[in-house]
Parts: structure tokens; C-alpha cells; sequence
């Protein structure tokens, strides 16, 4: 069989288009794949980012720009340098362990039946009161002390407050604003909720952090937000710890010499 030229014309377009539609560009010859576009565009859709022709032209752009850069790289030798390769390798290996990740996910998903689990454990544990607190925090127990006869005495809380150790609190009198007594370390948590309002403690609090001198300013009905405000907030969480519970299971049955 003979073709005419039109027909061969017909025949190589027909077989040129889907080979340049799996390519976004060529340069000095070498092509740029259009799966590597797909995928930024995909990382740009899970950030929030609109599917748009602009973006597209904005990651075409920025993918031939890398491609100059990187066949420029190759020319000098860059891939010899000692610290390139070490930071090449360690980029390879972050990606393929967010790879494994990403998979281990998807075999063992979050169920509704954990979020929900969760979501009412972490609300039980937050209870059904915050606590108004303040506090001043010192290095030692005498100084404590020393600031509850003070404050016995007559002085302002909020002036001794200066002193404290917690100096994003100090700034404010001392004041830790509205919070659930489980954001607080135990022995500082007890202490607050055993307060009537507008009373501090009369000796010092002790904590990983130092001595305490609480005072509690009022009590209200806490308000927890709804399942449905949190619920990708409580994904993440269950994720993180699925995860971490992955890795401490390989650390174990792994030879660590």
C-alpha cells in the first residue's frame, strides 16, 4: 500500500498529537512530562487552589524554568558535590517515607466510629466548666511565699504579676484567660478548681515549671465546640497517632545496633 502525501500527512499528525499531549514542553530536546504538572496541580487543589487555566500556565512556566536550571546543574557537575548528593539522599528518603505514610493511611483508615470515640473522650476530659485563672510563677518556694504574705497584705495581684517567670502572662497581671483545668499540668489544675472565686492559693503550687500563686477570677459553663467544627482536626490527630504507633512497632522488631 502507497500513500499519498496528504494522507501521510493525516497519518504522522494523527500519530505526533498524543505524544506531544504527554509532554507540557521540550527543552534542548528534552521533554517535560505532563505528570509532573498533574501532580503539582493536584498538591495545589488539596491547599485550596482553584483548577484553573492560569495556574496551569503558572506551573508550565515554573516547571520550564526548573528544567533550564537543572540541565544547567548537570553541565557543571553540581550532582558530584559532596553535600548535593547527601541532601539529594536525604530528600529521596523523606519522600518515600511520606509515601509510606500516605499509604499506610489509606490501607487503615479513620473510622466514624474513632473520630467519634475521640471526639466525646477529649470532651469528657475537658468537662463542663473553664476556670478564669491567674497565676505568678517563681523559681523558688520562699518567693512564693513571700508573695502570698504580700498579697494577704493587701497588694495588687496584678502588680506582683510582674515578677513572674511566665512572661507572656506577666504582661497581662498574670492573667491565663479562660481554660479548661486538663490544659493545665494536675497539681496546678487541682489547686485552681478547689478555689472559690476571687480566692488564691495560700501556699505554694509546685510544678515541673516552679512555684505557683494562683488566683481564680471566675467559673463559667464551657462552651466545646461541635463534632462537625473539630472533626478534621480530630482526623489528623487519630492519624498522628496511628502513625506514631506504626513506627514504634518497626522500632521494635527492628536490629538497632
Amino acid at each position: 500500500m502507497t500513500f499519498k502525501p496528504a494522507h501521510l500527512l493525516v497519518v504522522l499528525l494523527a500519530t505526533a498529537i498524543p505524544a506531544m499531549a504527554q509532554n507540557i514542553a521540550v527543552v534542548n530536546g528534552k521533554a517535560i512530562p505532563s505528570s509532573k504538572a498533574e501532580l503539582i496541580v493536584k498538591q495545589a487543589k488539596a491547599q485550596g487552589q482553584q483548577d484553573t487555566p492560569q495556574l496551569r500556565a503558572q506551573i508550565k512556566d515554573r516547571l520550564i524554568g526548573m528544567e533550564v536550571l537543572l540541565q544547567e546543574a548537570e553541565k557543571t557537575g553540581v550532582a558530584a558535590n559532596a553535600d548535593v548528593k547527601t541532601q539529594l539522599e536525604v530528600t529521596k528518603q523523606q519522600i518515600l517515607i511520606q509515601g509510606l505514610m500516605r499509604e499506610y493511611i489509606a490501607k487503615n483508615p479513620i473510622t466514624d466510629a474513632d473520630i467519634t470515640a475521640e471526639y466525646n473522650r477529649a470532651k469528657a476530659q475537658a468537662g463542663d466548666k473553664e476556670y478564669h485563672a491567674f497565676h505568678i510563677l517563681v523559681e523558688k518556694e520562699d518567693d512564693a511565699k513571700a508573695i502570698i504574705s504580700k498579697l494577704k497584705a493587701g497588694a495588687k495581684f496584678d502588680e506582683l504579676a510582674k515578677q513572674s517567670k511566665d512572661t507572656g502572662s506577666a504582661a497581662k497581671g498574670g492573667d491565663l484567660d479562660w481554660a479548661s483545668p486538663a490544659t493545665f499540668v494536675k497539681p496546678f489544675s487541682d489547686a485552681l478548681i478547689a478555689l472559690q472565686k476571687g480566692q488564691f492559693t495560700e501556699t505554694p503550687v509546685k510544678t515541673e515549671f516552679g512555684y505557683h500563686v494562683i488566683k481564680l477570677d471566675d467559673v463559667r459553663t464551657a462552651k466545646f465546640p461541635t463534632l462537625e467544627e473539630v472533626k478534621q482536626q480530630v482526623v489528623e490527630g487519630l492519624q498522628q497517632q496511628k502513625l506514631q504507633a506504626y513506627q514504634q512497632a518497626l522500632m521494635k522488631k527492628a536490629k538497632i545496633q
